[in-house]
Order: structure tokens, then C-alpha cells, then sequence
């Protein structure tokens, strides 16, 4: 073991259902706690619910039930999503926890005591959904400066806590540590804009609502929301104020990293290592505050009917893909974005193409050459070393990203070693090695090397693609390997032999029918697909309605090449072709490079239309190929057939297609 690793994530406002901008938080901590454990050290992961606060109260009023009753079921649905997730947490912690409330009471009174907190009245502007008051000069157009929402002049006898006390020792700790605050420009912004210019004292207590802990030395106060939240990252470890502590507590405090949203970074920087301060507790190593996910151009809004949930996006790609893309499509620093459409994408394209596809065409190529046997012959070639090099140098990669909590990157790294393996397919070309006997042994190495990336590659893939990660290796019968096991190449099992019937990891969606079914659920996402929509008008009505008139009309008639006989037809040979990868030729303004699958068996097909089409949209089309056509060089690649098209009279290809779905394979007759 490395030592202990405490880690928490903000835990969760129960004001309503988490959308996956909520759900992102809780499958990065997910992630990294993994990542933690694959390196050996002894992680504890917390989780849990904010339940206090005067949002909570308001909202049980309208549903006509009591707070507590509110925040169970939120609290149960919040739980659910984040074990749906497959998240990994070792505590879940609730505010309304018995133990939590009795050591918040506590901490309350010690601070009282010691003269950290005094008792005064509160006049300002408050935003109840932020819960937070501010004066004029901090609001924003008028408005609360996190939410942008109203906020309404309030006045109460409230406890202040003396933040100015402890600002310069703050100030130090952030500048000797410079690791504390993350990313950089989160700590300029906390010392830039609150603790240079002075800090306020902060008000910790309310008199005009009762849904909070009570103040047990002065019951008509309650105490205020960042002193009763923030000290769950104690309270959930067995913190005893006034006793002696847990050895749980003893072990993990400091906490190694809080994972929080940006909106939250203040209270998190400073009022909680003061609060800590105060306590006489070490502060934190590190805080990292992440950026938003965000539906489309904005943030997700029910009344724009644009707010996506978890559960409705696994139900359409299932838990894995939902995990890869909210932590791959993720920044280190910027917002990132999620669409229904870019989930598509991603899926088809990274999931289903570079990584199922490979697992399944490596797992094919071994059944049908060798009885599904993987055995290292040991005939390398040049070729090998380079794709060697990158298997042994992205374990190393992925865990320096990762030690930098650059998690989107590490997935990269990850997909660059199954690139890598899909281009060594390409090279090395192993049906064509099949068809020599005397290439036997350098066929068996190369799916061996095929076999032995994407086991390492698996292994990775376990702290972000849980369930993705075990399925590949059970399909490969290879054992899962620690961070450490991965700086030696060649771990694999010669002789092992993997399953007969490959699982399909990841099927392709068609984007049409995806959201086909989208806009059936919710027509707010049509409505506002069709305001997009400027082909509506009577001028596009018209010039659509000239331009099916003119292709109507439409005929080309070309130069009729000499008559055949049937003997001379009998020799080609069409069947349908999916397209499983495709990639611009190098040097070449005109060719791709396809590789296209015809019944068990893959070609590689070079073809002029790179002015028609980009590699993304061949990936995935059944196409028409004339199989038997003798192989070819052109601009320096192998082709192994032709993709039929049509041409009109301005030069415009389109790809020859079924009509009807059809297997990879069918002969065209």
C-alpha cells in the first residue's frame, strides 16, 4: 500500500432530482478514486446529501409534507443515480445523520466559546437559492452574483463567525502551497477577489426559518447552511469535538482532495479552512474545483425542456458510455458540452468503432486462424517495437495526467494505444498472413501483440469504464493488472485462449431514430429543433419544390462501353461491405482508406471520394464492393477491392447502398 487517500465530492443539494451536470461530479470522484486504488493506496471516498436550508423548507411547504419526508426521498433518488452510476463511494453521508447534527451543535458552541463566533443582525440582500447574502456592491445587474437570480432585502438576529481573525494565515497557507487551490486560475480569483480586498464576517445562524440544526444554547437559531455542510468532510470520518476521535478520522484527516464544483470554490478555499483554522484541524491538501457540463450552448433549463438525467441517458447508451463521455468530453478548466447528438457520435465512433470493433475483430482473427488460441511464436518485426513502446509508455502517461486531475486526458492516452492497435492491424495486415502458410508463426505473434495491448489497455479502462474494463478481459481471459504490473510488456499467457463468441461491446445507433425517440418523450427538444429550422419559408419551399422538378427531370447518358457475355459477369464478384474504419490517405488530396468487413473476413479498399466524404461519415455504411478486383497500390497503400458509386453530370459520388438492411457479406446478384 502507498498510505491512505481521503477523498470527498461537495455533497449534493436534495432541492430536487441531480441532472447529469450534477452526476458529472460524482462519476470524476468515481474515476479518480479507482484510479487511486489500480496505484495501491488504501482510498476512502465520500459522498452524501445537503439537507438543510430554507430552499428545503419552502419546497416541502408546496408539496404538503415535512421537510424530513422531502429530503428522504430526494436523498433516496440522489443514492439511486449515483449507485446506478456504479460509483464506488465508501460513505454517504446525510446532514440530517443524527451523529452529523450532534458534533455540528458541537462545533457551534466551541466557536461560541473561544469568541470565533458572536451574535449580531444581519441586514443585506439574499438569494434563497444560494442561500448566501450579499451586499450591493457584490451583486451582478442587480442580481445574485453565483445564480443570477432576485434577491430580496432581508434583516434577522443572526451569529456572525470572526472570518478576518484567520485571513492572513489563509493568505500564507495559499501561498506556500501553491497545490492547495485547483486549477491555478480558481486561486488567483479567491485571492484577487475576496481575501486581498478584506473579508466579511460570515453569518452562520438564521432566525427566519427552522429547517436547520438547531443552536442548542439558543434554540430559535439554526444554524446556517456552509458551517452545517461543510463540516460533513469531518462528521462523515468520526470527527468528536469535544472527545476523542475515530481511528477512521485519526487515519484519513487531512482530507487528500474535496472535489467540488467552480460556483462552490469560495466556500471552499476560504471559509472552510477557516472554519478549520478555528478548530485547530489541518487544512486539506488539495481542492479542486471543476468546470460545467453544459446541454448545448447553456446551461440546462425544465423550461427549455434541455435537461438531461442520468437515468435517461444510460437507458439509451447504457452506464459505461454515459461514464466515458461526461468524463471525456470534460475540460480540465473549460465547460464542457453534452448533446444527444454528440453522444452518438462519441459512441459510434470511439466506442463502437476504435475500441468494440478491435476487441472483436482481434477475438475473431484468433478463433478462426488458430481455434481461439493465443500463442507468443516470437517472429517480430520492426513494426512490433513502436507498437510495444506506446503500450509500455501510456500506463505512464495515464498516471501523470491522472496525478494532475487531468481525467479526460488520461482517456485519451488510453484510446491513443487502441488507435495504435488498429493502425498494427492495418500494417500487418493479418489476413493476408493467413492466406501463407509459411507467415503461420508471424500471424500467432501478431494477434498475441493485439492481444496483449488491448489486455493492458482493458486494465487501464477500469477506473473509468468499470464494467467495460471486466467484459473485455473476461472475453480475453486475461487477468486484470495493477498500475505497477504494467511497466513489463508481455504479461499475457501464451497459450490462453479466448472466448469462441466475441460480445458486442458497444452496438451503433442511428442518430435519426435516437432522436426520433428523443422528441417523443419530449416535445420541448422538437419544438425547439424546428425554431432552428429555416427551410420553411416560401422561397425555400419553392426552390426545393424547382429543385425535385429538376432532378425529376434529370438524365445523364454516358459513352456504352463494349457488350459483355454472361461468362464475363460470372467473374465478378459484389457483395455488401460495412465500413469499420476509415482514415485519409497521407499525401493524397483525393483517396481514403477504408477497412471494410465482408462476411468473417476485413479488406482494405482505397478509394478516390475524399472530396464527398469524411472518414467519420464512411464509419458504419453498408456499401456495395467488387471483391475479386486484383490487388492494387495506390499512392503507396494496398487495395484489396472497390467501392461502387454513382456519378452525376457535375461530378458529385454517392456510395452505392442497399435498400433494405443487409449482413455484411450478402452477395449482390
Amino acid at each position: 500500500m502507498r498510505g491512505k487517500y481521503y477523498m470527498t465530492t461537495a455533497i449534493a443539494y436534495t432541492s430536487g432530482k441531480p441532472h447529469i451536470g450534477n452526476t458529472y461530479e460524482i462519476v470524476l470522484a468515481d474515476s479518480i478514486a479507482r484510479f487511486r486504488r489500480m496505484q495501491g493506496y488504501d482510498v476512502f471516498f465520500q459522498t452524501g446529501t445537503d439537507e438543510h436550508g430554507q430552499k428545503i423548507e419552502l419546497k416541502a411547504k408546496d408539496a404538503g409534507i415535512t421537510p424530513q419526508e422531502f429530503v428522504d426521498d430526494v436523498a433516496g433518488e440522489i443514492r439511486r443515480i449515483w449507485d446506478l452510476m456504479n460509483t464506488s463511494y465508501d460513505k454517504f453521508i446525510r446532514t440530517t445523520d443524527r451523529d452529523h447534527e450532534k458534533q455540528v451543535q458541537k462545533i457551534f458552541k466551541k466557536l461560541y466559546d473561544q469568541g470565533d463566533i458572536y451574535k449580531g443582525y444581519y441586514e443585506g440582500l439574499y438569494c434563497t437559492p444560494c442561500e448566501s447574502f450579499f451586499t450591493e456592491s457584490q451583486l451582478v445587474d442587480g442580481k445574485c452574483p453565483d445564480c443570477g437570480r432576485p434577491v430580496t432585502p432581508a434583516k434577522e438576529e443572526a451569529y456572525f463567525f470572526k472570518m478576518s481573525k484567520y485571513a492572513d494565515r489563509l493568505i500564507e497557507h495559499i501561498n506556500t502551497h501553491p497545490e492547495f487551490i485547483q486549477p491555478v486560475a480558481r486561486k488567483n480569483e479567491m485571492m484577487n477577489n475576496f481575501l486581498l480586498p478584506g473579508l466579511q464576517d460570515l453569518c452562520v445562524s438564521r432566525t427566519s426559518f427552522t429547517w436547520g440544526i438547531p443552536v442548542d444554547f439558543d434554540p430559535k437559531h439554526v444554524t446556517y447552511v456552509w458551517l452545517d455542510a461543510l463540516t460533513n468532510y469531518i462528521t462523515g470520518i468520526g470527527y468528536e469535538c469535544d472527545g476523542e476521535s475515530s481511528d477512521l478520522f485519526k487515519k484519513n484527516w487531512p482530507a487528500d482532495l474535496h472535489l467540488i464544483g467552480k460556483d462552490i470554490i469560495r466556500f471552499h478555499t476560504i471559509y472552510w479552512p477557516i472554519f478549520l483554522m478555528a478548530l485547530d484541524l489541518p487544512l486539506p491538501k488539495q481542492v479542486f474545483g471543476h468546470p460545467w457540463l453544459l446541454q448545448g450552448d447553456g446551461k440546462m433549463s425544465k423550461s427549455k425542456g434541455n435537461v438531461l438525467y442520468a437515468d435517461e441517458l444510460v437507458e439509451f447508451f447504457g452506464v459505461d458510455a454515459v461514464r466515458y463521455f461526461v468524463l471525456h468530453e470534460m475540460p480540465f478548466e473549460n465547460d464542457g458540452v453534452i448533446t444527444w447528438e454528440l453522444m452518438v457520435e462519441r459512441l459510434n465512433s470511439d466506442l463502437a468503432n476504435t475500441l468494440g470493433n478491435l476487441v472483436n475483430r482481434t477475438i475473431s482473427m484468433t478463433n478462426k486462424y488458430f481455434g481461439g488460441v493465443v500463442a507468443n511464436a516470437g517472429v517480430t518485426e520492426p513494426v512490433d517495437e513502436e507498437l510495444k513502446a506506446t503500450a509500455l509508455a501510456v500506463p505512464v502517461n495515464v498516471s501523470k495526467k491522472m496525478d494532475d486531475l487531468r481525467v479526460a486526458d488520461a482517456i485519451s492516452e488510453i484510446f491513443t494505444l487502441f488507435k495504435r492497435c488498429n493502425k498494427y492491424i492495418d500494417e500487418t495486415m493479418p489476413w493476408a498472413l493467413a492466406k501463407d502458410e509459411a507467415k503461420k508463426d508471424r500471424l500467432a505473434t501478431v494477434l498475441y501483440n493485439l492481444t496483449e495491448c488491448i489486455s493492458i489497455g482493458a486494465s487501464l479502462l477500469k477506473a473509468f469504464m468499470p464494467e467495460t474494463s471486466e467484459k473485455i478481459l473476461a472475453q480475453l481471459n486475461a487477468k486484470d493488472r495493477s498500475i505497477d504490473a504494467m511497466t513489463e510488456y508481455g504479461l499475457y499467457e501464451s497459450g490462453t485462449k479466448v472466448t469462441e463468441k466475441p460480445e458486442i461491446l458497444f452496438a451503433r445507433l442511428d442518430l435519426k431514430e435516437v432522436m426520433k425517440k428523443v422528441e417523443e418523450r419530449h416535445p420541448a427538444v422538437k419544438e425547439e429543433a424546428a425554431k432552428d429550422v429555416t427551410d420553411n419559408s416560401d422561397t425555400a419551399k419553392a426552390a426545393d419544390s424547382e429543385k425535385a422538378q429538376d432532378e425529376a427531370n434529370a438524365v445523364i447518358d454516358i459513352e456504352p462501353k463494349a457488350e459483355i457475355t454472361f461468362d464475363d459477369f460470372e467473374k465478378l464478384q459484389f457483395q455488401v461491405g460495412e465500413i469499420i474504419a476509415c482514415e485519409a490517405v497521407k499525401k493524397s488530396r483525393k483517396l481514403l482508406c477504408s477497412q471494410v468487413k465482408i462476411g468473417s473476413q476485413v479488406k482494405q479498399i482505397v478509394s478516390g471520394i475524399k472530396a464527398h466524404y469524411t472518414p467519420e461519415e464512411m464509419v458504419g455504411k453498408k456499401v456495395m464492393v467488387l471483391v475479386n478486383l486484383k490487388p492494387a497500390k495506390l499512392a503507396g497503400v494496398l487495395s484489396e477491392g472497390m467501392l461502387l458509386c454513382a456519378e452525376d453530370a457535375d461530378g458529385n459520388l454517392s456510395l452505392m447502398t442497399p435498400e433494405k438492411e443487409m449482413p455484411a457479406g450478402a452477395e449482390i446478384c
